[in-house]
């Protein structure tokens, strides 16, 4: 069974849009192990109200923290620490999507980031690019950072229209698989997704 991170070059790339149509594409459980702010409208429930099958389960969050904030520091305003090895996989015999907070170097406490997360759980990462300026250098950086600890890298994700020569150039400089491209989605809803889940699902395989 497969176990992808969803990973993001930054904040708002499209994460949780991406995680969803990973989870409808390989009917996979979805888990999310650290939720910061929304909690009443959390990436989970996203991901859930966009996915159309009856086999993905959702998982609860490891850590739920109350404030919009980076997890280290929403941690700090709720009175806890994260403890990074009180966050453990749940077990399921199906295919499992992840999704991180943020970047790779997204700090839990003063001293784990996520990418420690992902090196833990010992899984396979899906990179998530969007296309905006200086895209191309945080592709790449998050690419070499993750390479650097020898974590296995699924391929590239873009997120939004077409951009031939940042993909080109950040396929050839990387060296890792492009999986496809959710184009802008002017409405966000369970057709679009299982439309493009249906595109991307050979790929992920």
């Amino acid at each position: 069974m497969k176990r992808y991170f969803v990973t993001g070059i930054g904040t708002e790339v499209g994460k949780t849009v991406a995680s969803a149509i990973l989870t409808q594409a390989l009917a996979a459980d979805y888990w999310k192990p650290v939720q910061a702010g929304e909690l009443n409208n959390s990436d989970q429930l996203t991901v859930k109200g966009l996915v159309d099958n009856n086999t993905s389960v959702f998982h609860p969050e490891s850590y739920r923290l109350n404030q919009p904030m980076s997890p280290h520091a929403a941690a700090e305003r709720d009175g806890i620490e994260i403890d990074l090895s009180l966050i453990k996989a749940p077990k399921t015999n199906n295919h499992l999507i992840i999704e991180g907070a943020g970047g790779l170097l997204v700090p839990l406490n003063s001293k784990d980031t996520i990418l420690d997360l992902i090196e833990t759980l010992d899984v396979e990462v899906i990179l998530v690019s969007r296309h905006y300026l200086g895209s191309i250098n945080h592709t790449l950086m998050s690419i070499d950072v993750l390479k650097q600890r020898n974590i296995s890298i699924k391929g590239i994700l873009f997120n939004g229209n077409e951009n031939k020569d940042t993909e080109t150039i950040i396929s050839k400089m990387s060296d890792v698989k492009v999986l496809g491209r959710i184009d802008e989605l002017d409405v966000v809803n369970k057709s679009r997704i299982h439309s493009v889940a249906e595109e991307l699902k050979n790929n992920l395989i």
